[in-house]
Formats: C-alpha cells, sequence, structure tokens
C-alpha cells in the first residue's frame, strides 16, 4: 500500500510517500507527481522519502526523472531512503557524462 501527501507552502512543496511504491502503486505514484509538476509552477519541490519501504525499479526510474527535470531535494533517514535518493541523483549524472 502507499500513501501520497502533498504539502505545499508558498516556497516549498512537499511530495510525501509512505509505504511500498512498487506494482500499481508505481502508476498512482507517477499519476501524483505529473499533476503536481503541472501545477507547481516556480516552486521548489521536495520528495519525503522517510516512509519509504520499497521501491520497484519503475518507481525508481520516476523518481530519477523527478530529480532530473526539477532537482528536487530529497528528505531521507533510512539506509533505504538515503539509497534511492542516491540512485536518482546518480541516474542524473550519469546522463550528464554520456552527453559529453
Amino acid at each position: 500500500m502507499l500513501k501520497i501527501t502533498v504539502h505545499e507552502r508558498a516556497e516549498i512543496t512537499t511530495l510525501q510517500l509512505e509505504g511500498k511504491v512498487i506494482g500499481p502503486w508505481v502508476k498512482e505514484f507517477d499519476h501524483a507527481w505529473r499533476l503536481l509538476a503541472d501545477s507547481q509552477g516556480l516552486t521548489k519541490l521536495c520528495v519525503d522519502l522517510r516512509d519509504v519501504t520499497q521501491m520497484d525499479l519503475d518507481a525508481r526510474l520516476i523518481l530519477a526523472d523527478i530529480y532530473t527535470r526539477t532537482r528536487a531535494d530529497f528528505l531521507t533517514d533510512t539506509p533505504i531512503s538515503e539509497y534511492f535518493a542516491a540512485e536518482a541523483r546518480r541516474t542524473q549524472h550519469q546522463d550528464e557524462e554520456e552527453k559529453i
């Protein structure tokens, strides 16, 4: 199960994920992200991964896409959430190196 919550403040919008981002929940994550991206404007984006327990490959690719498009900040506090954030950032750096 996955819970997605959006916290909007004047200076930052946080997309909070809780649970497992796998299987059918990946589509929900992608849908929520796309709705948020369409309405976000100039607000800085933060993705809260602190309560994520699992992410499949498709979910991690979406996370990398979010980072590529927005340079979002990630909130992490566990080894697994730190791994997901680092992987998303690393994917962006690999893409940049391939363009050179």
